[in-house]
């Protein structure tokens, strides 16, 4: 007896042999005109292949560009009134009464609060107090802007604060100084 292995092939019968050569021969080929195809075909243009004048600025320009706007640092501070503060920061939950914020103009709501003062209600609108935000989740507002939407918020509901003063000596210390005059002996 022989000890060799009679190894059984995939190819059983003349019609699988003639499939397996066809192909054998075809896919190499259709790869081949397909990638030729691909070689000859017109230019694609791809991202970043447009290199017009404005296309280019478009793609070099800096994305902090985009709604951002420079401050001067040593301009004057311009404080936004207690109406735009309050558009901005405190109508989001001052309008509705979410989280038991009281609504704008609602004496029953705002009468303990103004009981405790103009500097505990306006200590409160700056730091924060239980669901309220420090600054009504602005940190880049002025204290002196709180302040002011805070007293627009609580006269509407029957306060008689006093509107608080703008620091007119910041005014005037970053105004230009005037020229000297020679003093006439």
């Amino acid at each position: 007896m022989s000890d060799a292995h009679h190894e059984e092939s995939a190819i059983k019968t003349p019609k699988q042999l003639i499939v397996a050569v066809v192909a054998g021969f075809l896919v190499p080929i259709v790869c081949i005109v397909l990638l030729v195809i691909f070689v000859t075909n017109d230019k694609q243009v791809g991202a970043g292949s447009d290199n017009s004048a404005a296309a280019i600025e478009n793609r070099i320009k800096p994305v902090a560009d985009d709604g951002f706007t420079l401050k001067e640092e040593n301009a004057p501070q311009v404080l936004k009134t207690g109406e735009e503060v309050y558009k901005m920061a405190c109508a989001m939950c001052h309008a509705a009464g979410v989280a038991g914020a009281p609504k704008l103009g609602d004496a029953a709501a705002w009468k303990d609060r103004i009981a405790q003062g103009y500097d505990t209600l306006v200590k409160h609108a700056i730091e924060g107090i239980r669901m309220m935000p420090a600054k009504g989740g602005h940190p880049e507002l002025d204290d002196k802007e709180v302040a002011l939407a805070t007293v627009m918020m609580a006269n509407n509901a029957g306060a008689k604060f006093a509107v608080p003063a703008t620091k007119p000596a910041d005014a005037a210390a970053t105004a230009p100084a005037a020229p000297e005059q020679p003093v006439k002996q």
